[in-house]
């Protein structure tokens, strides 16, 4: 008698386990944005929305970033997508000119979803052909953060929303001046950086239509030059060999570098880690002000066989205060959301005190060229910039061999 009690009580237990979880379906989600300390976010995420939708399961899998595409592209190739995943701006045009990626659109109506939940320019960025093709999680710029402390020890003025090359340079010298293992300032040579600044001088990658390209242009060339002085004439940002394995963020956080121009994603690890007092301002320019924007959005395979399941995934990561809270306690980027609420509590939060040039900035919002080889493109003018910053080639001669390489390799 016992034996049999025993066997219907656990019965019943099973019963009681699975009922919860009937029909459920489980989407499979591929990211970068989780990879890394953001993980702990990324699950509170997932573990918020599973309570709101217990009848789906997500399983994350995180990559990080510079490994990501190129598995995402392995897959691509196979046919394997998961039913979801992250792409950012630049990325996304080329997955939908594919035709790999589902139209969102047709399915609103079922969810009565309304893109008006979003910020208009994030939601933009995931429109292709007047289509939408993806929902914006988050979005994001970069700025100019600064060392108060070393300022103040070079008798500088703190950085303003005026300030143009010549000012940022200028203050970079007399924090170098500071001593031996003191630097002014930290802004990488590679694709990212180049696009956007060539940008504050007049310049661009591509012409207006998008036909040709335009790298060997003489404002690009002085760009360059200037960058490459910042470290082999005045050096006020450290050589490869003076930086000795440490990276920027962790120079910036040792109080040893005035100037760094890096993402508001950095906000989190700053507040986190650092000892002195800092703030950020809107990047200087030359002839104009040029600021990135970057987007990261989520998409849906468009072989998935879990579309609907798929999409309520995509629209809480996109526009629920549930994953926009969890965003901004993290300090990870700008949610998508359009709500003053969101933006008055981003803006409550200190450090930094100058948030406001977090939305100041995006005035002055230039997007990366978007090719079909977009890997490709990167890695040429990438290898060249690098020539040019370690002096094995003069600004002129690698923005002309990359103007040839991109002339004979790229599609346009």
């Amino acid at each position: 008698m016992k034996g049999n009690l025993f066997k219907m009580l656990m019965t019943a237990l099973v019963v009681l386990s699975l009922s919860g979880v009937a029909g459920a379906q489980t989407i499979s989600y591929f990211n970068f944005s989780g990879s890394g300390d953001t993980a702990v976010t990324l699950n509170a995420m997932k573990a918020a929305f599973e309570k709101a939708n217990p009848t789906i399961k997500v399983n994350i899998e995180s990559v990080a970033y510079a490994d990501y595409f190129t598995q995402l592209q392995t897959r691509a190739a196979a046919g394997t997508l998961p039913d979801a995943f992250e792409l950012n701006y630049d990325n996304f045009v080329s997955y939908a000119k594919r035709n790999l990626l589902l139209e969102l659109g047709p399915l609103f109506a079922d969810t009565k979803f309304d893109t008006k939940v979003l910020a208009p320019k994030a939601a933009a960025a995931f429109t292709y052909n007047g289509k939408t093709y993806g929902l914006p999680e988050s979005f994001s710029t970069v700025l100019l953060f600064y060392n108060k402390d070393l300022f103040d020890k070079a008798k500088v003025a703190y950085p303003t929303e005026s300030w143009t090359w010549k000012d940022m340079d200028a203050a970079a010298v007399k924090i170098r001046a500071l001593d031996k293992n003191t630097y002014g300032l930290f802004q990488p040579i590679q694709f990212w950086e180049f696009y956007k600044v060539v940008r504050q001088n007049g310049g661009s990658l591509m012409s207006a239509d998008g036909k040709r390209f335009t790298v060997s242009s003489a404002a690009n060339i002085a760009t360059l030059q200037v960058m490459v002085d910042r470290y082999n004439k005045t050096n006020v940002i450290p050589t490869t060999a003076q930086m000795g394995g440490m990276g920027d963020w962790d120079l910036f956080k040792s109080g040893r570098l005035g100037m760094i121009v890096t993402g508001i994603w950095a906000f989190g690890d700053f507040i986190r880690d650092n000892t002195f007092d800092w703030d950020v301002q809107v990047e200087p320019g030359n002839t104009a002000k040029a600021t990135h924007f970057f987007a990261n959005g989520l998409v849906i395979n468009k072989a998935t066989k879990n579309a609907k399941a798929a999409l309520a995934w995509a629209q809480f990561m996109a526009s629920s205060k549930e994953a926009a809270n969890l965003r901004l306690d993290a300090a990870w980027e700008l949610p998508a959301i359009s709500s003053t609420e969101i933006v008055a509590k981003y803006n409550s939060a200190t450090p930094p005190a100058n948030r406001a040039a977090v939305f100041k900035s995006l005035d002055y919002l230039v997007t990366p060229p978007v090719v079909d080889q977009s890997q490709e493109m990167t890695d040429i003018l990438g290898n060249e910039l690098s020539a040019a910053k370690d002096g094995k080639k003069t600004p002129q001669q690698a923005l002309q061999d990359a103007q040839k390489a991109l002339d004979a390799k790229i599609k346009l």
